[in-house]
């Protein structure tokens, strides 16, 4: 029921989805009323392959996550976590309110042994494929446990992903050398070096693109400007493209001769195939995607969620944390509670 567009793009993703996997079944949580014009014109092979969940609440985009929390027990976003919980379902994914479903996402699935805090974990791409970043927005102030705990969660999703035995981590930084950034990016990268993983060292921002690393590690602050800054130049740079070809009757023609070029660029950065970001650290699989997506997108994002949950990425989260035992954890960390 989340995002810019609610069922008219979710229903038609989860058709788009189930055709792309057909070993998976979805259920479609929402106000039936709303949900079911769109079901009725799916094919008749998905409906078979899912149904709908009637929710009579909807949490709103602009909604405090607090009064979210306490108020919309009936919400379509509380009733998906709560299958989740119940092993109904693998996984959820929302292209609602990002507050909402991280403080739903928290109470209700609650947090894996040993970690503090539930991260935002999107996949973005660079020169040599792609990149896992997190924390991208959940976590503003984090201490250096904190980001250790974001490298292991990250290593263990790109492992899972990827296939990578020991994919490289990095920690974003103001420059590669041991003596930059603030004290607690120092700390975390010295908690990082002794931890086993496939630590590499500081990563500058253009790194990120280049791809140095198969992960890298950040508070949310800092995640999310880096984030928005990108989403904002990559608009930036695709609106002057189409500006110059347009400019006069020769660019035109120019356009029409590089057109096989752009497409190839366009689909290789398409930002579609990248959406659906994970929410780690949690006992269940929550996925958010990105509030304007349309049904390819979308259905990306569903994509990534069937893959973390055919892969156990959760499970590969917990036991790395209870196998290597890498938290140190302070007594002011607990102060919060485990919901």
């Amino acid at each position: 029921m989340g995002g810019d567009h609610g069922p008219k793009v979710t229903v038609p993703a989860a058709q788009i989805f189930l055709r792309a996997h057909p070993e998976a079944r979805a259920l479609l949580v929402g106000r039936e009323e709303l949900v079911r014009p769109f079901w009725l014109r799916m094919t008749e092979a998905a409906r078979e392959r899912s149904e709908i969940v009637h929710a009579e609440e909807v949490v709103a985009m602009d909604e405090s996550p607090t009064l979210a929390l306490k108020n919309k027990k009936k919400s379509s976003m509380r009733f998906a976590l709560n299958l989740v919980k119940e092993e109904r379902a693998a996984a959820s994914v929302s292209a609602g309110n990002t507050g909402a479903l991280m403080a739903m996402s928290r109470f209700v699935l609650k947090m894996l042994p040993g970690i503090d805090r539930p991260a935002i974990c999107p996949v973005m791409p660079t020169r040599t494929g792609h990149v896992y970043m997190l924390d991208l927005g959940a976590n503003v102030d984090c201490g250096a446990e904190h980001l250790l705990q974001f490298g292991v969660m990250g290593a263990m999703l790109a492992s899972a992903l990827d296939h990578k035995e020991r994919p490289r981590v990095g920690l974003l930084n103001i420059g590669e050398e041991e003596t930059k950034g603030n004290e607690v990016v120092k700390e975390a990268a010295d908690l990082l070096r002794a931890s086993g993983l496939n630590f590499i060292g500081n990563v500058e921002g253009d790194g990120i693109y280049a791809g140095q690393a198969d992960v890298v590690v950040c508070d949310g602050f800092v995640g999310n400007v880096a984030l928005k800054t990108s989403e904002g130049l990559a608009r930036m740079l695709a609106d002057a493209l189409k500006q110059e070809f347009t400019r006069n009757p020769l660019t035109r023609v120019m356009g029409l001769v590089a057109w096989p070029v752009l497409r190839r660029f366009k689909a290789r950065f398409d930002p579609r195939q990248y959406n659906g970001a994970s929410l780690l650290g949690l006992k269940g699989l929550s996925v958010k995607s990105h509030g304007s997506a349309d049904p390819a997108a979308f259905a990306y994002a569903l994509a990534r969620a069937y893959d973390a949950a055919g892969n156990d990425v959760v499970a590969r989260i917990s036991r790395k944390f209870s196998e290597a035992r890498l938290v140190f954890r302070r007594p002011e960390l607990n102060s919060e509670g485990d919901s």
